[in-house]
């Protein structure tokens, strides 16, 4: 049986950004942008293959059906929407050089994609330098946005997340005790695990690191289990996250497991196995179980009917990344307009929920906590800001 709770977040009046000391702004504002013609150019640079090719895949199938469907009911102002996919390979490196293919040579009006942190970053300048807009589905990391007019995101920000597992844990699971476990090698975690280690009021009893690509997690594991504790919290991605709760199930720790929306993705119950995902819960934008809206309902049909699976958050995050692209086209004559009407995004009714852009160019939008039993979704838990 789905359960679904409500959980009231105090508003975060101060969001703890990370600091930008010298940062060199990407800003254009001289940029005359690419022209909008008898189509509306969009580019996808996607994680398509390679290490997180989950994301970039589900993101890519999302983003197409948002394409289909706006062409199929007659485009944008009359006219369709052309695409070039591109795959990054999951290469920060490739990600900056299909930027620059897609403003210099296929001319495109705004940019979906990438799907990581680190790849966006790379992006973001030439994108910035042509002034073409970039909107990423799922890029957490929080100063991507700082002083970059030609970057927005449709998802909410790492700090963010670290201060939702915090609440979570404190308010929901009761925990008074807790071991923290995070990707070192990560932007995404390490971002997170600061805001959670700023915002929890109970005790750390121990700080563990691991590394992207690592598979053994036994010897930090077999240390944590001696400890008294009432979470496990893995700030992480699906790829070490799901060895990491197998390999604590077989060793006996039977602890609650709290992860952020990496966690999100198939692939993560297929490592931990549907077994030991069991107790499991972790930050989404997007779920395909529990209450939702007749447009998010809407979305889940076309998108299995299209590609004979159950979309996961990353397809829906690209398919409103679509959908606000698109929107913001509505009258514009140039991608330098796009990137105006997107700043000025307000309540726009997507799949993941109501979207307005705030002045940092992220989404204010709701999350949810999604828990695990058996693999599968038992919980569904609103998570709102006041």
């Amino acid at each position: 049986m789905k359960k679904k709770f409500a959980l009231s977040l105090v508003a975060f009046a101060s969001a703890a950004l990370l600091a930008a000391c010298g940062e060199v702004s990407n800003n254009n504002s001289t940029a005359t942008g690419t022209e909008i013609g008898d189509t509306i150019k969009f580019g996808f640079n996607f994680e398509e293959s390679g290490e997180v090719a989950a994301y970039g895949t589900a993101e890519q199938h999302g983003a197409q059906l948002a394409v289909d469907e706006i062409n199929a009911a007659g485009g944008v102002d009359g006219k369709k929407i052309e695409v070039t996919d591109k795959d990054n390979k999951s290469e920060t490196a490739e990600a900056s050089t299909i930027t620059t293919s897609l403003v210099t040579q296929s001319k495109v009006n705004a940019i979906i994609g990438p799907a990581t942190s680190g790849a966006t970053a790379s992006a973001t300048a030439n994108a910035a330098k042509a002034g073409v807009p970039i909107i990423t589905p799922s890029a957490t990391q929080d100063d991507l946005t700082n002083k970059q007019d030609y970057l927005f995101r449709a998802t909410f920000i790492d700090s963010y997340q670290g201060k939702i597992i915090s609440k979570y844990v404190t308010d929901n699971l009761k925990a008074k005790k807790v071991v923290l476990y995070y990707d070192q090698s990560s932007d995404y975690a390490k971002g997170m695990a600061d805001a959670f280690k700023k915002e929890f009021k109970g005790e750390i009893v121990a700080t563990e690191t691991f590394q992207s690509k690592d598979t053994d997690f036994q010897a930090a594991l077999t240390k944590i289990k001696g400890k008294e504790f009432d979470a496990l919290v893995v700030p992480g991605y699906y790829t070490e996250a799901g060895k990491i709760v197998n390999q604590a199930r077989g060793l006996g720790i039977e602890q609650t497991i709290v992860g952020p929306d990496g966690f999100g993705d198939a692939k993560f119950v297929e490592q931990a196995t549907p077994a030991a995902a069991t107790n499991v819960y972790y930050v989404s934008g997007f779920t395909t179980s529990g209450e939702m809206s007749e447009k998010a309902k809407k979305f889940i049909e076309a998108y299995k009917a299209k590609y004979k699976e159950e979309p996961s958050m990353f397809a829906a995050l690209a398919y409103d990344s679509v959908y606000m692209a698109a929107e913001a086209a509505k009258g514009a004559k140039t991608s330098v307009d796009i990137k105006d009407n997107l700043a000025k995004l307000k309540d726009f009714d997507g799949v993941t929920g109501s979207i307005t852009i705030d002045k940092d160019h992220n989404p204010v939008k709701t999350a949810l906590m999604i828990g695990l039993k058996d693999g599968q979704v038992d919980t569904v838990e609103t998570v709102k800001a006041e």
